[in-house]
C-alpha cells in the first residue's frame, strides 16, 4: 500500500496567551476561566471578519489559522485594541493582556489541527511579546511592509527555544491610548445580520428548533440580491449573549439587526422577532407569529416564509427615514 502522502500548506499563523494567567488562576479559578471564555467571546467576531480559524484553545492560549498575512496582522491589532477596552471596566486583578505571536510559514494539516515550524515558532514568538503586545517574524515584517500604516520596533535575531536557526523579531509598536477597533464600512446596499433566536420555552428540543429558523432566515435573505447578509459563522458567535445594537454594529458593520424568540406552550408555537437599526438601537418593526406544532419542518418553512416576506420592505421604509434624518 502507497504510504499516505502528508497535507502542508503555507498560512498565518497567531499564537497568543495570557499574562500572568497562572496567578489569577491561583488567586481565582473559576473566575479566571470564566474571564478567558469571555475574551475568547468577545475576540470571536474579530477573528471571523478577518478570515481566521480558530484552530484550538489551550488553557490560556489560542491557535488561529488565517490565509492572509496582512489580515492575521490587522486582527492581532483589533483584537489587542478590543481586550484593552475591556480591561477599563475591569478591576486591576482581574484584566487580562495578551501576549501575541505571528509567524508565516509551512504547516502539516492533521485533520482540524496543524502542525510544524510554523506554528512552533509562532508559539515562541508570543513568548517574546509584552503583555498586551504583538511579536511578528521577519518574515511577516517583510511580506506587510508597505501594506499597512504600522509602526514596528526591530528586536532583532532571537534564538529561540528548539528552533534551529535565529529568528528576525519585530514588535508591533504600541498605539498610545487603547481605541475600540474601527467599524468596518458599510455597503451601499442595506447590510443585515440575524442573531440567533432565543429559546424561551425551556425544553431541550426547542434550541433546535430556534437554531433551525434562524438558519433559514440568514439562508433566505441571501437570495435578495439588493441586501448585505452577514453568515452564519459570524452570526452564531453572539449566541446566549447580551450584546448592544452599536457593539454589533462596530464588529459586524451592519446597518440592521434582526433578533427574535421561540416559545412553546403545549401544541403550539410562539415566535416573535424585531428588526433594529443597529446605529440607534431603535425597533423599526416587530411582529409575532402564533401556531399550531405539527411537522417541525413545514412550520420552520411557514414561519421562515413569513418572517423573510416583510423584512424587505420594511428595511427600505428604514433606510428612507434615515435618509430623511
Amino acid at each position: 500500500m502507497a504510504e499516505e502522502r502528508v497535507q502542508r500548506r503555507l498560512a498565518a499563523i497567531l499564537f497568543a496567551d495570557v499574562a500572568g494567567y497562572s496567578a489569577m488562576m491561583g488567586r481565582d479559578e473559576e473566575g479566571a476561566i470564566a474571564g478567558f471564555k469571555r475574551c475568547l467571546e468577545a475576540l470571536a467576531p474579530i477573528i471571523a471578519m478577518h478570515g481566521g480559524r480558530v484552530v484550538k484553545t489551550m488553557g490560556d492560549g489560542l491557535l488561529v489559522e488565517y490565509t492572509s498575512v496582512v489580515e492575521a496582522v490587522v486582527s492581532a491589532q483589533a483584537m489587542q485594541r478590543r481586550i484593552a477596552v475591556r480591561n477599563r471596566d475591569l478591576p486591576e486583578d482581574q484584566t487580562m493582556r495578551f501576549r501575541m505571536g505571528i509567524h508565516v510559514g509551512d504547516i502539516v494539516v492533521d485533520g482540524d489541527d496543524i502542525l510544524g515550524d510554523g506554528v512552533n515558532i509562532a508559539a515562541r514568538l508570543e513568548g517574546q511579546a509584552a503583555p498586551g503586545g504583538v511579536v511578528v517574524s521577519g518574515r511577516v515584517h517583510e511580506e506587510v511592509a508597505g501594506k499597512l500604516d504600522l509602526t514596528f520596533d526591530d528586536l532583532g535575531p532571537r534564538e529561540l527555544k528548539n528552533i534551529a536557526r535565529p529568528v528576525h523579531l519585530y514588535a508591533l509598536a504600541p498605539e498610545g491610548a487603547p481605541a475600540p477597533p474601527p467599524t468596518p464600512e458599510l455597503p451601499d446596499k442595506p447590510s443585515i445580520v440575524v442573531l440567533p433566536f432565543d429559546d424561551m420555552s425551556g425544553d431541550s428540543g426547542d434550541p433546535y428548533f430556534a437554531d433551525g429558523i434562524t438558519e433559514d432566515i440568514i439562508t433566505e435573505l441571501s437570495r435578495f440580491s439588493s441586501l448585505f447578509v452577514i453568515g452564519r459563522k459570524s452570526t452564531f458567535t453572539y449566541r446566549g449573549r447580551a450584546v448592544k445594537a452599536q457593539e454589533i454594529r462596530r464588529d459586524l458593520g451592519v446597518r440592521y439587526i434582526v433578533e427574535g424568540s421561540v416559545r412553546r406552550a403545549g401544541d403550539r408555537v410562539r415566535v416573535t422577532v424585531q428588526l433594529i437599526e443597529s446605529e440607534t438601537g431603535n425597533q423599526v418593526w416587530a411582529d409575532r407569529y402564533d401556531r399550531e406544532l405539527g411537522d417541525i419542518f413545514d412550520l420552520q418553512d411557514e414561519l421562515t416564509h413569513a418572517i423573510v416576506a416583510a423584512i424587505p420592505g420594511r428595511l427600505e421604509s428604514a433606510d428612507l427615514n434615515r435618509i430623511k434624518r
